[in-house]
């Protein structure tokens, strides 16, 4: 689980413990009231009950309303992760593709990979535990047969290539 995720369950937890409180609050401010009402007007002003009333009933609404907008904003976040991971498919499907129309040997595509996703040679050799020579020998070829002259031109042609 990656740290943003963590974080985002512990925010998650954290809002429905606090619906949770609120929720306990509301249910004691009800509780109050209706235990109020009998000696309604006695001892205490009506006013203070009506006031009481009203404070509980808005608790209630907002609880409601929290709880509604969180659900959305849950289905939300979920819509969008499914979106992320959609996206990411078909960039990587495309990169692909360009990958095979250049028949680029596994090696190859390994290194083009890492270098799209904005490694450096030096990164790019301690991944795959070879030397920074063979990655800049992979590289040329790929920049060969890619017809492209550097990282930026092969970049470029790739992200021209997603774009239609």
């Amino acid at each position: 689980m990656t740290p943003g995720a963590r974080e985002s369950n512990r925010l998650t937890y954290l809002m429905i413990a606090l619906i949770a409180v609120q929720v306990f609050c509301a249910a004691f401010f009800v509780s109050d009231v209706i235990s109020d009402l009998p000696e309604a007007g006695t001892n205490d002003p009506a006013w203070h009950l009506a006031v009481e009333a009203l404070a509980a009933f808005t608790l209630c609404l907002a609880i409601l309303m929290e709880a509604r907008y969180f659900g959305w904003l849950l289905r939300r976040k979920a819509h969008l992760e499914r979106s992320i991971s959609v996206a990411s498919a078909a960039m990587h499907d495309v990169i692909e593709a360009h990958f095979d129309g250049w028949k680029l040997t596994p090696a190859e595509r390994d290194v083009a990979m890492l270098m799209v996703k904005g490694l450096s040679n030096t990164e790019i050799a301690g991944i795959r535990g070879c030397a920074e020579g063979t990655v800049k020998s992979h590289l040329n070829a790929v920049y060969r047969k890619s017809g492209t002259t550097g990282r930026g031109e092969l970049l470029s042609h790739i992200i021209d290539g997603m774009m239609g």
